[in-house]
């Protein structure tokens, strides 16, 4: 399980000219779901992500993490993470998770991070998304469960 995390000032994402979810000062995480990942990849990622001290304190440290910060998390489902773009010029995803699979992984990641209290929008799975954010800083980071 592979995810970009954006830190935002504000973060949007719309289907069909109509906004789904959207969230103030948090991250946004773009999740990619692999084959072989499983609910220990999500108990790791969710965790991982909540408690990565990415925000800064009173002397502008990167030291407070979503939950210090009480922060939103805008989750958005994006297959194309797991492209792999060693051989030829198209990437191809034959490491990437059915949507069957995926989607399940998807709801249990979201739920898991909402069980820590966090706010949590998402995009809709499957569905060709109009994501929009205010990037922080920019913080940008990359966090893989393997």
């Amino acid at each position: 399980m592979r995810a970009v995390i954006q830190r935002v000032k504000f973060s949007s994402v719309t289907v069909e000219n109509e906004m789904i979810g959207k969230i103030g000062k948090g991250l946004l995480v773009l999740l990619g779901i692999a084959k072989v990942d499983k609910t220990d990849d999500t108990k790791y990622l969710a965790d991982k992500i909540v408690n990565l001290r990415i925000f800064e304190d009173e002397n502008r440290k990167m030291n407070r993490s979503l939950m210090d910060t009480g922060g939103e998390m805008l989750v958005v489902s994006q297959f194309t993470l797991l492209g792999d773009c060693k051989k030829g010029r198209r990437p191809s995803f034959v490491n990437a998770a059915a949507p069957d699979h995926a989607i399940g992984l998807y709801r249990i990641f979201v739920e898991q991070v909402r069980q820590k209290g966090v706010t949590v929008e998402t995009g809709r799975f499957r569905a060709m998304m109009d994501v929009s954010l205010i990037n922080d800083g920019p913080v940008t980071l990359i966090v893989d469960s393997r």
